[in-house]
């Protein structure tokens, strides 16, 4: 099998670009008031409307980091950061759909060339989605490639995607069992209609049933993949090389500053012209309320410093030429997953703030409440995990998580 996935930089592009990444970032600012417009309309839907998914593959936000080559802008990390705040800022759940895009079109990077070929050379803009939980499938190998069966929960934005990933344990060559990823045309899997949630309700992210279902060899790579490598020719783009499962948790971060930053705005645009009902006074004159104001927003500078830091110390350990260390990688999760806690601390200080009309479904605060509160729960924004790595490593032990 033929698993080369670089292109030698001077290859000529055999599709227009979507544009650079300063243009996708641009063009994210651009459709966040389309995103906040059709907010309550995705909630009820429990999906980004059409118009949100036509929106998308207009803007190629989501191509930032798909190989030059496809059209993509073979982005900086902090790229990623830069398109989601301003999303989630927007709308949680349409942004949490299309984080999900961004981070699977970034593994299909490190894809055989076929399995890119067969996505991206007639449809560039083509949306991905995936589940990274092996346990929940099974797969045998057979002649030509393997057949997978199995279903997985949490599969954000999989009503808009036209292929999605599955990861589920095979037979590795001496009789263990080892972690591999499935590429899937949508016409394959079936999506079961599961998603009632109190928190990024229009997210789309359904449980999907695969049964019996045959993957062609080139559809298929190890988790192994997806971990940081060398450089394969000089200049080669660093999310070509870099640890992928460690930088999601960076981009799951980027999304949930985003939302924390929508939540904190609205509260201080309500709070600079709230009356309280109980004293007739202006809220804004209250010291409690100024504390609590003040609070949020360091928490979210101080969550900028770390989500934008842990992409600058990765990027600069991959374009010194070497590899980041156990403890590299475990910090640059625990930055990200960090920066996530402290994004739901600012939501929660500017929600005990508002009182009981931050109640009312009418409030949009009420929405970033349950929407960060549902991102919180993402294994990257499990701060037990991600601190037990940090710190295992930070002592001289080994790193505890595989996929890092």
């Amino acid at each position: 099998m033929n698993t080369q996935t670089a292109f030698s930089p001077d290859e000529t592009p055999v599709i227009e670009r979507a544009g650079t990444a300063d243009e996708l970032i641009e063009r994210a600012r651009a459709l966040a008031p389309a995103l906040k417009e059709r907010a309550e309309e995705t909630q009820a839907l429990r999906q980004p409307p059409e118009a949100t998914r036509l929106d998308v593959k207009r803007t190629g936000i989501h191509r930032l980091f798909q190989p030059a080559r496809f059209g993509g802008a073979d982005a900086p990390f902090r790229a990623a950061v830069d398109v989601m705040r301003p999303l989630g800022q927007a709308c949680g759940s349409s942004a949490w759909a299309i984080v999900q895009n961004i981070s699977h079109n970034s593994m299909m990077c490190r894809w055989p060339v076929q399995a890119q070929e067969d996505v991206w050379r007639d449809n560039p803009a083509a949306l991905l989605s995936g589940i990274l939980i092996p346990n929940l499938g099974r797969a045998r190998r057979v002649e030509g490639g393997y057949v997978l069966s199995g279903r997985w929960p949490f599969v954000s934005g999989v009503s808009l995607a036209e292929w999605a990933i599955f990861t589920a344990f095979t037979p590795g060559p001496d009789g263990e069992e080892e972690d591999r990823h499935f590429l899937v045309p949508k016409s394959d899997y079936r999506i079961l209609d599961t998603w009632y949630s109190i928190g990024l309700k229009g997210s789309a992210s359904h449980d999907v049933v695969l049964d019996e279902v045959f993957i062609p060899e080139h559809r298929t790579t190890t988790v192994d993949t997806m971990r940081e490598r060398e450089a394969l020719y000089p200049g080669e783009p660093i999310n070509m090389r870099a640890p992928l499962y460690c930088m999601f948790g960076v981009y799951i971060g980027g999304t949930a500053l985003g939302i924390a930053e929508g939540a904190v705005n609205t509260y201080l645009e309500q709070a600079r012209s709230r009356i309280s009902r109980a004293s007739g006074k202006a809220v804004s004159d209250f010291p409690t309320q100024q504390v609590k104001i003040a609070e949020a927003l360091s928490c979210i500078e101080a969550a900028r410093l770390l989500i934008y830091g842990a992409c600058d110390q990765m990027t600069e350990i991959l374009e010194s030429g070497r590899l980041p260390s156990d403890e590299e990688r475990a910090r640059c999760r625990a930055e990200a997953t960090f920066a996530g806690q402290l994004a739901t601390r600012a939501v929660n200080v500017v929600w005990d703030a508002a009182g009981g009309g931050a109640i009312y479904e009418r409030n949009p605060l009420s929405r970033y409440f349950c929407d960060m509160s549902a991102a919180n729960r993402h294994i990257t924004q499990n701060w037990d995990v991600s601190a037990i790595s940090y710190g295992r490593t930070a002592l001289g032990l080994s790193l505890d998580n595989p996929t890092l």
